[in-house]
């Protein structure tokens, strides 16, 4: 906007391309050209195929992606309904506790993955709430932690909606539950739609908490993609990667999907 010129314009476009190209599509790209490779000795690789992803498939990857795809459809969940009721409730309640609600949800994001893994482990490897050693402390530390994210796109949309549409049903004789389930739910679906996708994607390719509390028997894709860089399979890695993009680029057009029908109704 700032750009008169046709000429200057292009300058900023080619300058933009080249950034984009640079910090996002080259890295993804080589990724996928590394899950391809059979050898890669040279400039380029070579011995392209898909063997790299038949070994992943056929091995304890397959199983990660599987455990990955549950946690993050259960952490998303989870954060979607605690998210939504602590943004309703927090709507209702006075300026300075909206404020603290606000912050106490935020925190998880203002401080590593690894010490919200940590924090958790401690927590809850002692009765009464012994979770360790078992998949629940993972989908806890996942939920954690895409949890500000999903009161976050609530609120936001709660900010924006018109309280015309309740304050007509109230007048109509609509009592609360009724506003809530039959007005304010069915517009905050489009919202709703997107922190869950936001979460999801958030959880499937978390790490830094995950490897402080996974158990041997429910490790995520994002571990098992950590453990094969670390054992120098680079190949199998680069398979698994771009097995865990694919797969989280399925599961968010598919709730884009259901979003926008969401928004059409």
């Amino acid at each position: 906007m700032l750009v008169w010129t046709r000429r200057g314009r292009l300058l900023v476009l080619a300058f933009f391309a080249v950034v984009v190209t640079v910090v996002f599509v080259a890295p993804i790209a080589t990724v996928v050209a590394a899950a391809l490779a059979g050898h890669w000795s040279g400039p380029l690789p070579s011995d392209l195929g898909f063997a790299n992803f038949d070994h992943v498939l056929s091995g304890e990857e397959s199983a990660s992606l599987s455990v990955s795809l549950q946690t993050a459809l259960l952490a998303g969940l989870i954060s979607l309904i605690l998210g939504t009721w602590a943004a309703l409730a927090s709507r209702e309640a006075p300026q300075w506790l909206r404020r603290i609600t606000d912050a106490v949800f935020h925190v998880p994001v203002a401080v590593p993955s690894v010490a919200i893994g940590l924090g958790v482990l401690i927590a809850f490897n002692e009765k009464p709430l012994l979770l360790g050693g078992t998949k629940w402390i993972v989908i806890l530390a996942h939920t954690v932690l895409v949890l500000a994210y999903a009161f976050s796109g609530v609120s936001a949309a709660l900010d924006r909606l018109d309280p015309g549409y309740q304050q007509a049903a109230e007048s109509l004789g609509a009592g609360p539950v009724r506003v809530l389930t039959r007005i304010t739910l069915p517009l905050l679906l489009p919202a709703l739609g997107a922190a869950a996708g936001l979460a999801i994607a958030l959880s499937m390719g978390e790490l830094g908490a995950t490897i402080m509390v996974y158990p041997a028997t429910w490790k995520t894709l994002p571990v098992s993609i950590f453990a094969a860089t670390d054992r120098g399979e680079v190949f199998d890695a680069a398979a698994s990667t771009t097995l865990l993009v694919l797969v989280t680029l399925i599961a968010l057009i598919i709730l884009g999907r259901l979003k926008g029908r969401a928004a059409l109704r």
